[in-house]
């Protein structure tokens, strides 16, 4: 599928929660997992309609969902965690990914947000790299116990 000017970011809707998730899922996979790891991330995957009406996320479509960011600007003044950055296996590596990323980044701004910081999926750091975000440390996954994952943060 091609990227052209006719993809649109806009603020999600809690009616997009059910397709959210469906790409939540699908991206995930796409980076190899089996069955059992994915039953283990559902919760953490499951975009709901609250969760649409409580935090920020951006989609970008071009007639049908290509992908996702969601991201809270935490008590902390200043921060922000980017907690959803999915895009559609077809839809990857097309720009989407900076489209959403550069909506982000200008309302994180327009928030006075000085750091962003995520938790990555080893597959996702050199895509994170590419926008700037630097590694941090390791921290323990949110769905699989024992496991270790990247957290990154950019400064703005």
């Amino acid at each position: 599928m091609a990227l052209d000017e006719k993809i649109h970011i806009r603020r999600a809707k809690p009616i997009d929660a059910r397709y959210l998730t469906d790409i939540a899922f699908r991206s995930k996979q796409s980076n190899g997992y089996d069955d059992e790891f994915m039953r283990a991330c559902a919760k953490e995957l499951t975009v709901s309609e609250s969760d649409l009406e409580n935090d920020e996320y951006w989609v970008a479509e071009q007639n049908v969902l290509c992908g996702f960011a969601g991201f809270t600007v935490s008590d902390a003044p200043g921060v922000a965690q980017l907690h959803s950055f999915f895009i559609d296996p077809k839809w990857q590596k097309k720009g989407i990914g900076k489209r959403l990323w550069f909506k982000v980044l200008q309302s994180a701004i327009a928030q006075d947000v000085k750091v962003i910081q995520l938790d990555s999926d080893p597959a996702a750091v050199e895509f994170y790299e590419s926008l700037g975000f630097k590694f941090v440390t390791k921290v323990p996954s949110g769905s699989i116990k024992g496991r270790l994952i990247p957290r990154m943060e950019i400064l703005l």
